[in-house]
């Protein structure tokens, strides 16, 4: 059987390609699947995309993304499956969809982990955020095959158009990736409060950082932030270290709390609680905000905390702070939930399943 994944990014980069399916590569070799990669954007377009200026650029690669499309569309005779992850292309109407399915009768499997029919676009990329097509995840939702969606809340959504569904969680590989058996613990002399993200979730700090600035006042701690690019805000505390691949697990592996607040709003609705499992996976508790699949995930004083007022966010901080065998115990029941349930190789199968 050959499957061609279509996404929106290059290989390696974006975490919801990384941590949706790309991880999954060698299982389907091994259960005798073949499969090609063909992502919209080449990586230098990519690396441009979210920051200011470069219009140029931008609409070049842009364009050299839909070329890819058309030509692409002769070879679809050779898949028995087409994954398409997010979108085909990111502007306009859905039209590699429609020819898929429509002319090519392609058996196309729709991913998401994000409620994408809501408008979302980077402040960097404004101006062409009119040309986004939000209203077409619902007619791919009815042309598809079968419907892979990272929670219930995106499952609600898309079993409006088709019947279809899978839920396919957004999965940790807690053997070979984030596994802390494999990182030396660290000697400090301060607990480390964490965040991971990237610059276009870094908002979602904003209400806790009065109450960080409050704790410097009576406790000793840093509070490191990994994310694609700094933070536009100062605290005493504050330790930034770029994201990069390479280092990104051993820099997780320094947490010792891990943050996630959030809005409570459809957007927030959507996401799939990935920087939670993230920390729960390096056996650290989770701190987060009682958010859509959040609470799904989280068991409130077992496997972490729901903090749902300022109160509860510094009452939780406090108790973890002084309390290193409390971290320990919380984060120890926070890795068995990731191996359990939102782990590579728990949702093995589940994934195979697509496919059938």
């Amino acid at each position: 059987m050959k499957i061609l994944f279509v996404c929106p990014y290059p290989t390696g980069v974006a975490p919801s390609q990384r941590f949706r399916f790309e991880q999954y590569f060698t299982f389907l070799q091994k259960h005798n699947y073949t499969y090609k990669v063909a992502p919209f954007l080449d990586t230098t377009t990519w690396q441009l995309l979210y920051k200011s200026g470069h219009y140029l650029q931008k609409i070049m690669g842009i364009t050299k993304g839909f070329l890819k499309r058309i030509i692409l569309l002769f070879t679809l005779y050779r898949y028995d499956y087409l994954f398409i992850h997010r979108e085909a292309t990111p502007l306009g109407l859905p039209w590699f969809e429609w020819v898929s399915t429509k002319l090519f009768k392609k058996k196309v499997i729709f991913d998401f982990d994000d409620a994408i029919w809501l408008p979302n676009t980077s402040k960097q990329n404004s101006l062409i955020a009119r040309l986004k097509f939000h209203n077409k995840t619902a007619f791919i939702c009815r042309w598809a095959y079968k419907i892979s969606v990272g929670n219930q809340y995106l499952g609600q959504y898309a079993a409006k158009f088709n019947k279809h569904i899978i839920l396919n969680p957004t999965t940790i590989d807690t053997v070979n990736l984030h596994n802390p058996s494999l990182y030396p613990e660290v000697s400090k002399e301060k607990v480390t409060i964490g965040w991971t993200g990237t610059h276009s979730t870094i908002k979602y700090l904003t209400p806790l950082l009065s109450i960080l600035k409050n704790l410097e006042c009576d406790y000793n701690f840093n509070f490191l932030i990994i994310s694609n690019q700094p933070p536009g805000f100062s605290l005493s505390s504050l330790v930034y270290v770029p994201w990069q691949k390479n280092t990104e697990i051993a820099d997780l592996h320094t947490i010792d709390i891990g943050l996630m607040p959030l809005q409570d709003d459809a957007w927030a609705k959507g996401k799939c609680g990935f920087k939670a499992l993230q920390y729960m996976a390096m056996s650290k508790p989770a701190l987060v905000s009682p958010v859509g699949v959040n609470t799904q995930i989280i068991q409130d004083g077992v496997n972490g905390y729901l903090c749902n007022t300022a109160a509860d966010w510094q009452q939780k901080l406090v108790v973890l702070l002084n309390d290193a065998s409390l971290r320990k115990k919380i984060g120890e029941e926070a890795r068995k939930t990731v191996e359990q349930h939102y782990s590579v190789k728990a949702n093995q199968n589940n994934f195979l399943d697509l496919f059938t």
